[in-house]
């Protein structure tokens, strides 16, 4: 019967999608299918990414399994009842690796996911809820926004007061990122093999580095998305720092011809921003930036140093569910030029 359902939803499709999508509006949630009482929610399939991190910080137990393998440095650093969740694949996006007939089989309460609300990410959310007859909730948001984000998604998963508590943490973080940065405050965000593919100003990709109060140097030439630069663009720029997530990247700055005329080069400003078990600038665009925003601050105003220890390990206690050992956190914090190792 399920499947005679999906066929028919199939076909049903192209007059269904106008309708759904008009559901979509300025909030942070937006729901196809008729989604169960939060308090029913007890099976939630991650679409994508960022919306595994959001389920895993809010209502663990309700995770069924990530989107994307994560490595064994990564699981380490996941509460023992998530580590080895299976690998599912992934709903959302391009890159698309679960079947609409495996997830019926999978049989979840409540599809998630998260991103940029926009009329593809709307679509495909709407187009497996109909094909599927599975709810679907899609999320969206600004990292500015991440409070909002987790009393919404926390309503609907039937977690309130632990999505308070995270709410209020969230805006603590963001409140100590407005004061500004304190001195150095001009950065590069370096990303692909060759270091020149950057995130622009207000991008998904940049908005930790923005919202520490640094200035992203790329927003001199545009805003939103991706975009490849020059070297020659880099020297006119002159950041003060360069930030990347890859340490084979940043060996290849460092030693590199091409780059030694750089400033930031030369002065040994090339850091690498901790990833693990999620990256904290980028990778997924998920709430896990809240964490690269503390270590932001503390790049940008050395005083704020000796603060980020304690910082990050009521992070991961409070969004993680663990807290890391002496060792585990003295190798998080091991690129921070300002905290001994």
């Amino acid at each position: 019967m399920r499947r005679r359902q999906l066929v028919q939803a199939l076909g049903c499709l192209p007059w269904l999608l106008p309708g759904l999508l008009q559901a979509a509006d300025a909030s942070l949630a937006t729901v196809f299918g008729r989604q169960p009482a939060a308090g029913r929610v007890r099976r939630i399939f991650a679409a994508g990414p960022p919306a595994a991190v959001l389920v895993y910080c809010l209502a663990p137990d309700k995770l069924l399994g990530w989107p994307w393998p994560l490595a064994a440095e990564n699981r380490a650093l996941i509460a023992p009842a998530q580590r080895d969740l299976p690998v599912l694949g992934r709903l959302a996006g391009r890159g698309s690796t679960f079947s609409m007939e495996a997830l019926v089989g999978l049989a979840p309460d409540l599809i998630v996911d998260a991103g940029s609300a926009d009329a593809t990410f709307l679509s495909a959310n709407a187009r497996a809820s109909a094909q599927t007859g599975i709810p679907c909730v899609s999320f969206s948001g600004r990292l500015a926004e991440s409070p909002a984000l987790l009393r919404e998604a926390a309503g609907r998963f039937g977690v309130e007061a632990r999505g308070e508590r995270l709410a209020a943490h969230a805006q603590g973080i963001l409140a100590r990122g407005a004061k500004g940065s304190g001195g150095q405050g001009t950065v590069y965000l370096a990303r692909g093999p060759d270091g020149l593919e950057t995130g622009l100003g207000g991008s998904l990709h940049s908005e930790a580095v923005e919202l520490a109060g640094l200035e992203n140097v790329a927003a001199r030439v545009g805003s939103d998305g991706l975009a490849r630069v020059s070297l020659e663009q880099l020297l006119d720029w002159q950041p003060d720092i360069v930030l990347c997530q890859d340490a084979e990247l940043q060996r290849y700055i460092r030693r590199s011809p091409l780059w030694r005329d750089l400033p930031a080069v030369r002065a040994d400003r090339v850091y690498r921003a901790p990833a693990l078990p999620f990256g904290w600038l980028d990778g997924p665009p998920g709430i896990n930036r809240l964490l690269g925003l503390e270590w932001l601050r503390a790049l940008a105003d050395p005083g704020e140093a000796s603060a980020l220890p304690g910082r990050v390990r009521k992070f991961f206690a409070l969004f993680y569910s663990m807290e890391p050992s002496d060792a585990q956190l003295r190798h998080l914090l091991s690129s921070h030029p300002e905290i001994p190792t």
